[in-house]
Parts: structure tokens; sequence; C-alpha cells
């Protein structure tokens, strides 16, 4: 499979959300994802305003279902969603409903291990219950109140190769990488890098980054689009 990037446009105003969308597609990003705080923030106005925009380019709505998953996959694939986002916490009915709406809406699933009492396990869970992708994910407030305690942070590459191996969809790594951390992922059987806070957006303030932000992305871009195929698919 060949690499993708992505970027999580974890912001909380429209404006702002389709102004970093257009630098980031200029700078050769593949993939948008309308983030936790813009929908939160803009609902599915959000997701529409960049669909508008973009009209051909795939969008993550990342709404993180945890329930009523057929109606909230339908809510976003109406909106303009290419893929939706169901956690592993969730009954397994609700991923069941999530995985049906993306068969019957033409839209793919991405399953979310966020907070898995075990982070392989719920990976392989949420491929056998059918979703087209797994995002191995360490959570925003997991990670900083772990810092605060003086502790080591938990890392997505943390058991990163048991998680590709156990699953054979492709895999995401999100949560608290650094931007080295990122690029290098294709390398562990990754082939969808995701770019977002504090990568390309302040973590505590859910505004655009400073810095030349555009040069940043397109350095990034082009060494991961360069990396070749991604191997999918060898699950043990």
């Amino acid at each position: 499979m060949k690499p993708i990037v992505q970027i999580s446009l974890d912001l909380v105003e429209i404006p702002e959300a389709l102004d970093t969308a257009e630098m980031a597609m200029r700078a050769g990003v593949d993939w948008l994802e309308a983030g936790t705080p813009l929908i939160l923030a803009e609902g599915m106005h959000g997701v529409r305003a960049l669909r508008d925009r973009f009209p051909d380019t795939p969008i993550v709505a990342d709404l993180k279902t945890m329930d009523g998953g057929w109606l909230e996959a339908e809510i976003m694939a109406k909106a303009g969603a290419t893929q939706v986002v169901v956690m592993s916490q969730a009954h397994e009915e609700t991923i069941r409903c999530v995985v049906q709406a993306g068969k019957d809406l033409g839209i793919e699933v991405m399953g979310d291990n966020l907070a898995s009492e075990d982070w392989v396990a719920g990976a392989r869970r949420l491929e056998d219950l059918g979703c087209d992708y797994v995002i191995h994910h360490i959570g925003y407030d997991e990670r900083r109140g772990i810092a605060a305690r003086g502790e080591r942070q938990p890392s997505p590459m943390d058991r990163l190769a048991e998680v590709v191996r156990a699953v054979d969809v492709p895999v995401q790594a999100v949560g608290g990488l650094t931007i080295e951390q990122a690029i290098s992922t294709p390398e562990h059987g990754v082939p969808l890098v995701v770019l977002g806070a504090p990568l390309t957006i302040d973590a505590d303030a859910f505004k655009t980054a400073d810095g030349n932000l555009e040069a940043a992305l397109e350095l990034i871009c082009e060494k991961v689009h360069a990396y070749g195929d991604v191997p999918v698919g060898i699950r043990n």
C-alpha cells in the first residue's frame, strides 16, 4: 500500500480549519480529518465545509462513536465523510452497526483502540468485527496526566509492531509522536501517517501551530511518499 499522509484538524473554528486544510493540501497531504474538537465545536457543519471546499479529498470524521453506530455513521456520511471512527471500547453491536453502515453507505470504518485494556487484543477485535483500518491510539489526557506525575509517557510506538502483526488491515499510530517518529512509521508497517497535535496543531490551545508549517509539511510529505509500498496483511 502506498503511504498516505493525513492531517488531523483538531481546531475549533471552521475558517481556521479550512485555511489549515488548504495549506496542508498545497503541501501534499492526502487525507483530511475533521478532528474531534472541530466536530464538538461545529458539528457536521465542519465536515460539510471541508467537503464543499475539497470535493474529491478523503475526509475522516473523528466523532469517536461509542453508541448509536448506524445513525452516527449515516449522519457523518451525509455530511461528506468518507471514513468514520468507532471505538474499540464500544459494545460489539455498535461496532457491527458502524461496519454495516459503512457497507450500506459506501464509507470506510476506522476502529480506534484508545483505552483498550490490551492494545493488541483491542486492535484484533476491531478487525474481527469488520473495521477497514485500526488506529493504535494513546490519548491526550493519558499522556499528559502520566507525564505530570513524572512518569514515562506511553507512546503509540509501544507494542506497535505487535499491533501491526496482529491484524491484516492498515494501521495508524496516533498520540504524542515526534515528527521523526511519525515519518518513520511506514518502516514499521504503518501506511497511514497522521499529523496532528502536537506536530501541526498547538495541543494546549487547539489552534494551528506557529512557524513555517507549510514548509515543514512539504518535507514530511516528500519523505513519507518517497518510502514506497508498505506491506499490509502480515497477521501472525
